[in-house]
């Protein structure tokens, strides 16, 4: 079957590939503390635009992992997370943070994103109420570049979203589970020195974007959390083979690799979406990132069944919308013969 499900159903990239078996018998720290780890880090802060000194990178496994470390580490008890309705940790992730108690406070959600003026409207009307003592406190806002809707935020509206966060002293934090191709999009005017400029905290997302597993988070002005690596432990989050994390993510960022296996995952989402304009297909929504969101009737899903695999995402009036994702790793043969096929 031809999938287009997701951008995590290859392996890794064969550069990848090739540097862990030149390394596999070395003997090595571990719990991230070999002299890849640090050199990657070293690398990411460089391409980051960070000083030495004050910033901070850690490696951690997968993206739902990640972002339940990183929230319920930095919220107080009495705190929750503020996110988009749409947001993966109010949707997608199980209940994970509030598994770690800590309540996902949903604002609206326009194309997967959050508009400023609301947020701040949400958090002066939480501060009005003069029962907000017995309330959960909006202590950090959760955003995702790209959203689940594969769109993007621009320069203007994430300086907007960091502006209110920093008027009610809260972080800002950037999921970037798919940052590589929210970069490499021709629309994208944001920039990776930018979101290190304005986001408190974010990760740079292996998973989706050439490795076989892990992000890369990232503390950007002496703000990591005390103690974050035995709270990291406490969370099951601490891979004892660090290694494996650290001989990823510094070959993704030697010779620029990262930026450059993200633009492929754009090309073809762009060759992707103009096969699908001329197959007649209509468009959920506009997205210039690798996820293409097309409305299928239940006759064409039965059609497409057992040919081709792609995600549901959400019922719709005229059928069912769901999304065809390329990645890295896809290739010009497999939007001819998903052409074939539709």
């Amino acid at each position: 079957m031809l999938s287009f499900e997701c951008d995590y159903n290859v392996g890794a990239h064969p550069k990848i590939l090739e540097r862990l078996m030149q390394t596999n018998m070395e003997k090595l720290p571990g719990y991230r503390e070999d002299h890849y780890c640090l050199s990657a880090a070293r690398k990411i802060k460089a391409a980051c635009g960070l000083n030495e000194s004050d910033s901070d990178v850690h490696f951690l496994v997968g993206g739902t992992q990640t972002n339940q470390v990183v929230i319920s580490s930095m919220l107080q008890s009495y705190e929750g997370v503020v996110a988009a309705k749409t947001g993966h940790v109010a949707v997608h992730e199980a209940g994970a943070i509030e598994y770690s108690g800590h309540k996902v406070i949903e604002i609206p959600s326009h194309q997967g994103k959050i508009h400023a003026a609301e947020l701040k409207e949400y958090i002066e009307n939480f501060y009005k109420d003069t029962s907000h003592d017995h309330m959960v406190f909006p202590g950090m806002v959760y955003i995702s570049h790209p959203t689940e809707y594969g769109t993007l935020y621009t320069k203007d509206e994430l300086s907007s979203i960091a502006d209110v966060c920093r008027s009610f002293e809260i972080p800002l934090f950037l999921d970037g589970a798919r940052l590589g191709y929210g970069l490499a999009s021709k629309q994208a005017d944001v920039t990776l020195k930018d979101i290190a400029r304005y986001a408190d905290v974010f990760y740079i997302g292996g998973t989706k974007v050439g490795a076989l597993l892990g992000e890369a988070v990232v503390f950007t002005r002496n703000n990591t959390p005390k103690q974050f690596v035995t709270m990291t432990k406490q969370r099951g989050a601490m891979l004892a083979k660090g290694r494996i994390l650290g001989i990823q993510f510094d070959t993704l960022f030697t010779d620029d690799l990262y930026f450059e296996i993200s633009r492929n995952a754009i090309e073809r989402a762009e060759d992707l979406k103009g096969l699908l304009k001329e197959k007649g297909y209509k468009f959920f929504l506009e997205s210039p990132t690798n996820q293409q969101f097309v409305i299928l009737s239940d006759e064409k899903i039965a059609e497409l069944n057992g040919k081709v695999s792609y995600s549901y995402w959400e019922p719709h009036p005229e059928g069912t919308v769901v999304r065809f994702a390329t990645s890295w790793a896809t290739t010009e043969e497999d939007i001819r013969m998903l052409g074939e096929i539709l």
